[in-house]
């Protein structure tokens, strides 16, 4: 089973428009649409679209609009109950996928609510193969709250420790690599301009995400640095350009053709799902990137935060190619 934990999660409203955005002006929408997200969400919702086993961990009111959209969808959850509404993110999706997202802080949570998702979230991990800690943190936790989650599933753990996937951004992924062994990730799912930061952090040459998107082998060679100070692998999602996995043994790009992109919402997400399934069955480092790879793909092409299923994507069509980590 592959754990996911959310501790700010949404709900998603995706608006796509009709034409190029146009700031100040007003426009009419073509079509609204409206799911239960945030990152460790999107997670589990592509995971049980697929038929493998999945719980999402998050905070919420029994009656919030985000559980709801969980139970309708028949993805499996268990929620600290909290008093405030859960927040509310919109993606303005404009012809060719290009995507405006405005996304609300969410409700605040004081230490002792910190400590009950905690314990929530190792209680409900034990057994669990996969433990996803993603997205943002809601206001009032500290920026190493990632890091302390991965330290807690492992010394708490009867058996076997599950591994841990962090999927963030800006202080709280920095944050998860200052916990010392027992905090660092099994994966890191960065998109490029993550990389770039962490990279350098690493002690890699400075470089800009922009960079790293157009030159795969740079990508490698920073995702390599960051591997160097601890973390598992790292799967780096770069946008229409695929992704690039590096390991201690080995580094691999994989290109996906062109896709029609609708909407850009979710695909990093949907990436880091392929990547668990495939691991799931068993496969080859590279052949989890494959994966990834064309979930990502699957996902752009659907509109909103639509998540695919495994028969939507196209593993044949993607190439995988070696690379040098250095």
């Amino acid at each position: 089973m592959i754990v996911t934990f959310t501790a700010n999660p949404s709900l998603d409203r995706t608006v796509a428009l009709p034409g190029p955005l146009e700031r100040g002006e007003v426009q009419r929408a073509v079509s609204v649409r409206q799911e239960s997200g945030g990152k460790g969400v999107n997670v589990s919702r592509a995971l049980v679209a697929s038929g493998l086993e999945s719980l999402a961990v998050l905070p919420g009111a029994d009656s919030d609009p985000v559980l709801a959209g969980l139970r309708e969808s028949a993805v499996p959850f268990v929620s600290l109950p909290i008093d405030e509404p859960l927040r509310t993110n919109v993606a303005l999706t404009e012809p060719g996928g290009v995507t405006t997202k405005i996304n609300e802080p969410g409700p605040a949570l004081d230490g002792n609510q910190q400590e009950a998702l905690l314990k929530l979230l190792v209680e409900s991990s034990r057994g669990a193969g996969w433990v996803v800690l993603a997205g943002s943190l809601p206001p009032g936790f500290p920026a190493d709250f990632y890091a302390t989650v991965a330290q807690r599933l492992r010394s708490s753990a009867d058996g076997a420790a599950p591994r841990i996937a962090v999927d963030s951004s800006g202080p709280p992924l920095a944050a998860a690599l200052t916990g010392g062994a027992e905090g660092m990730p099994d994966l890191l799912k960065p998109n490029a301009e993550e990389l770039a930061e962490l990279a350098a952090a690493a002690g890699f040459p400075p470089a800009s995400g922009d960079e790293l998107e157009a030159d795969p082998t740079a990508a490698a060679a920073a995702a390599a640095a960051v591997v160097r100070s601890g973390v598992g692998a790292v799967l780096a999602t770069l946008g229409s350009k695929g992704a690039v996995l590096v390991t201690a043994d080995g580094a691999w790009l994989a290109t996906h053709p062109p896709v029609a992109a609708v909407s850009t919402v979710g695909a990093g997400d949907s990436a880091l799902a392929g990547y668990l399934l495939a691991h799931g069955r068993g496969a080859a480092p590279a052949d989890c990137l494959r994966q990834a790879v064309a979930h990502g793909a699957a996902a752009a092409s659907l509109p909103g935060s639509t998540v695919p299923a495994v028969n939507q994507t196209t593993p044949d069509a993607v190439t995988i190619t070696a690379l040098r980590k250095d």
